[in-house]
């Protein structure tokens, strides 16, 4: 892959990342914060709505949010060709090059 192709691909990882914070930081805040007294009257069982998103909204949303970030950059891997390197049991993972044992 060309520098420029991987600058493409490294702009496109960085802004979904961004994305999804900014998506999580929201709904922690906005749900259990900024609409906590308008929530507050919703009920999640026996729990105010907005304690539920407090607690475990926010963390439910997170782990969703891992596994959109998984498959969003599988799609993108192969698009750009990109993949991990498979590495084998006779595979060193740091490298044995005399120089660099140096």
């Amino acid at each position: 892959m060309n520098a420029e192709r991987m600058k493409e691909y490294w702009r496109r990882n960085v802004n979904l990342i961004i994305g999804l914070l900014v998506l999580w930081a929201a709904v922690g805040l906005v749900a259990s914060i900024i609409l906590a007294k308008p929530l507050f009257g919703v009920h999640m069982g026996k729990v105010p709505l907005s304690f539920w998103f407090a607690q475990q909204g926010s963390e439910i949303i997170f782990v969703c949010m891992i596994f959109y970030y998984s498959w969003k950059m599988d799609k993108l891997d192969k698009e750009y060709g990109v993949e991990e390197v498979k590495l084998s049991k006779s595979t060193p993972i740091i490298p044995q090059d005399k120089e660099v044992a140096k």
